[in-house]
């Protein structure tokens, strides 16, 4: 039986830049993930490791997305370095 993952939907919206303008642009793109993510961000939430749940959020989010393509391109050389320091990191975070 082949593994399937968790399919989402991401939109990005432009709210309004540092200078004050609002260009209305936004992206909207389909992932996969191995993981649930929204059990990832509560788990995060659930750590109280950032000051506020927002950022809890945008960390677990972006670390999720960022380590997906990282697992599904693990023969890059682009991340050969990254590779072990990812490892390290991962098992830290569990542990916090």
């Amino acid at each position: 039986m082949e593994k399937r993952n968790n399919k989402y939907k991401i939109l990005v919206e432009e709210i309004e830049l540092k200078d004050g303008s609002q260009t209305g642009k936004n992206l909207t793109i389909e992932i996969e993930n191995h993981d649930d993510l929204f059990q990832i961000i509560e788990m995060a939430k659930s750590k109280n490791i950032f000051p506020d749940q927002h950022q809890a959020t945008e960390f677990a989010l972006g670390l999720k997305l960022f380590t997906e393509v990282v697992l599904r391109n693990k023969e890059n050389p682009l991340f050969e370095d990254l590779k072990p320091a990812i490892g390290f990191f991962m098992q830290k975070l569990k542990k916090a």
